[in-house]
């Protein structure tokens, strides 16, 4: 007989408080190695980059998806999950957003806002801007444009005293502001000192990779949510993806995204034991990445064949049908292509 499915909220009422405790329980060792781990391959690689070794450009792929993926420490930090210390989740929460020129507070806002209103089109944060469903838009997406106007716009927006997002409270308007201006300094001071030495190294070590690595970010972000039901329960409006070691550690074990949108206080080196609790009740799974964005551009061709056939091209918003599997058991990958 199968097991009955629960939602999230059914779910979570099930666990016991011992399993809560431990399912939440927080540790700075697991972030510390790991974070020792992110940042020692960006400075190596960096610094090979720098000295301009045989072949120092095919270092660049590399490098830039290192530096983009600090995007799932600052998520991870904005939850002060990745660590047990308060200072040191905010610590490594100001310099990953740094690098990728996102402001952490504004996102902590930002973040939270999607995590309350997941899947909501009225209220979700993420849905603001459609998902892609067509081959051009899909394109668009990958090559990071949107999202990089929209981050540059953010801080400076910021830096001016503008910002008039709902999501964000009014008593933090002030912190938003210093925080903005405070990363436009050193993003000016960094460039003049550059500048002044004749030196290109910040351009080929950070912001080429940066832009280099987005494409990568913007593939796997899309699997999270793309073409999931617009519905609360978490174990259905969000996926989870099977993929390896690799990439599980590169992405600080988000692709149990379900899991972690069910239950935001699992920090993330506690992921896989709740994914071994929730695994029978997950909605949409997906066997990899590979697989999903095979299935997306298939329905991104179906919806535009579609749209064709009725004459219908009007309604640049009309999502496509979900693409999300059926199965709610998953099976490991061996190997992942991104």
């Amino acid at each position: 007989m199968s097991q009955e499915q629960l939602d999230h909220r059914s779910l979570l009422r099930s666990l016991s408080n011992e399993q809560r405790k431990i399912l939440t329980g927080k540790s700075n060792w697991p972030g510390l190695a790991n974070l020792a781990l992110h940042w020692g391959l960006i400075l190596l690689l960096g610094g090979l980059i720098a000295l301009r070794i045989p072949y120092w450009p095919m270092l660049l792929v590399p490098q830039g998806i290192l530096i983009i993926f600090l995007f799932t420490l600052l998520h991870e930090t904005v939850h002060r999950t990745a660590f047990k210390t308060l200072r040191v989740n905010k610590a490594v929460a100001w310099v990953c957003g740094f690098l990728i020129i996102l402001p952490p507070g504004w996102f902590r806002c930002f973040h939270f806002e999607h995590h309350r209103h997941t899947q909501d089109p009225e209220r979700d944060p993420e849905l603001a801007r459609p998902k892609p469903d067509s081959l051009w838009r899909y394109a668009v997406h990958l090559s990071g444009l949107p999202v990089w106007c929209s981050h540059l716009r953010t801080l400076v927006r910021n830096a001016l005293g503008r910002c008039d997002d709902v999501f964000v409270p009014k008593e933090r308007l002030g912190k938003l502001r210093r925080e903005a201006r405070t990363m436009l300094v050193l993003y000016v001071s960094l460039l003049a000192a550059s500048v002044a030495a004749g030196s290109a190294v910040l351009l080929y070590v950070w912001l080429l990779p940066l832009l280099i690595g987005q494409p990568f970010l913007r593939l796997y972000l899309l699997a999270e949510h793309g073409r999931c039901p617009e519905v609360a329960n978490m174990l259905a409006n969000s996926r989870t993806l099977c993929t390896n070691r690799v990439v599980r550690t590169l992405a600080w074990n988000m692709p149990y995204h379900a899991e972690h949108h069910s239950y935001p206080a699992v920090p993330y080196h506690r992921l896989p034991d709740f994914h071994a609790l929730t695994r029978g009740h997950l909605q949409v799974t997906e066997p990899g990445y590979l697989s999903f964005h095979g299935k997306y551009v298939v329905s991104c061709i179906r919806s535009r064949r579609e749209a064709d056939q009725s004459g219908s091209n009007t309604d640049q918003t009309q999502r496509p049908p979900s693409i999300s599997s059926s199965t709610p058991v998953i099976m490991e990958a061996s190997s992942e292509a991104r």
